[in-house]
């Protein structure tokens, strides 16, 4: 009988939700574990590091990396991954763009830590103690991980072969990408996948949206009486579902929030927040400059919201601090 493909699954910086993701297959997690041989997954089996250091290179099928790299360890462990694996999925927003932990990218590691070890409101630290990378005890010398001042997307240290978007990546998507890897029906390298259409091609109000969309302000959801028959542009809100690739089945949407770009952008887009910002500006009908500031004001924390998920894979790729 012959081997069943070997697949692994980590989890570098992110929130947890794609691992659970896979969970999220319900039964059929059932028929991909009858299918594929899990080697590593840490947040569910009791596999080392080391017995992924001593597997041959190219052992395993593929690894599922989720998360983006913000430590040393994290790039460490690509690494290992890249090696051993015959391919690599950046799974999910985060290592896909860089995620919501790309946002810290508008602060560095000197201003993280002041805020977090220091200023926060809840913060008791008398003796300004901060994390060390190195220290000496009695037993040996500990060590952290290096803590850098930019989160990387997943392909800024290691090469991959596909990417499956998604804050998480639904457990249909995941199925599919499982189910082509074990037929052999693999798209080019370098593909999303997920559609390749808009969002707006698999939403329930696209009918209602005409086809010259233009409004007078933009709506926050928190302040809205929305209406859940009418497309959310429509209505004055943010929705980024024109520029954002489909997937997803609108989830968002269908839960009356506007979409917030976690597919990512359209092939041929090299900049997200760009282009949202472009999309809004292209259907807000104003000329007067003080109602064109007001409609602005309304869309809280602008990068937040135009890159929430995609601030690293910008052409800004993070801040620059004061010295450089």
């Amino acid at each position: 009988m012959a081997d069943k493909p070997k697949v692994a699954f980590y989890w570098c910086a992110s929130c947890g939700g794609c691992e659970e993701s896979v969970v999220d297959l319900a039964e059929g997690v059932l028929d991909v574990v009858g299918a594929v041989d899990i080697v590593f997954w840490p947040v569910a089996l009791d596999i080392k590091r080391s017995d992924v250091e001593a597997m041959p290179d190219k052992s395993i099928t593929v690894s599922f990396i989720n998360g983006a790299v913000r430590l040393s360890e994290q790039q460490e462990m690509a690494e290992l991954l890249r090696r051993k694996s015959q391919f690599v999925i950046a799974y999910g927003s985060c290592s896909h763009m860089g995620g919501v932990p790309g946002l810290a990218n508008l602060s560095d590691r000197a201003e993280i830590f002041r805020f977090v070890y220091h200023e926060a409101p809840s913060v008791a630290n008398p003796d300004g103690a901060e994390p060390q990378q190195t220290l000496e005890v009695p037993e040996g010398e500990l060590e952290l991980p290096e803590f850098w001042d930019t989160v990387k997307r997943l392909d800024e240290v290691v090469e991959v072969d596909y990417y499956l978007p998604g804050c998480p990546p639904t457990p249909k998507l995941l199925a599919n990408a499982v189910g082509a890897l074990l037929s052999g029906k693999l798209p080019p390298k370098g593909a999303v996948l997920a559609g390749s259409k808009s969002l707006c091609s698999e939403c329930k109000l696209n009918d209602t949206k005409p086809e010259k969309l233009l409004i007078k302000e933009f709506k926050r959801v928190p302040y809205t009486l929305v209406d859940p028959t009418k497309c959310l542009l429509t209505q004055g809100i943010v929705c980024l579902g024109p520029v954002t690739r489909s997937g997803c089945e609108a989830l968002c949407i269908n839960g009356n929030m506007g979409c917030t770009g976690c597919f990512g952008p359209l092939d041929g887009v090299t900049d997200f927040g760009g282009k949202a910002i472009s999309f809004l500006a292209s259907i807000l009908d104003q000329t007067d400059e003080a109602a064109i500031e007001r409609a602005i004001a309304e869309v809280a924390d602008p990068a937040g919201t135009l890159n929430m998920y995609s601030l690293a894979s910008s052409s800004l790729r993070r801040r620059r601090m004061k010295g450089g």
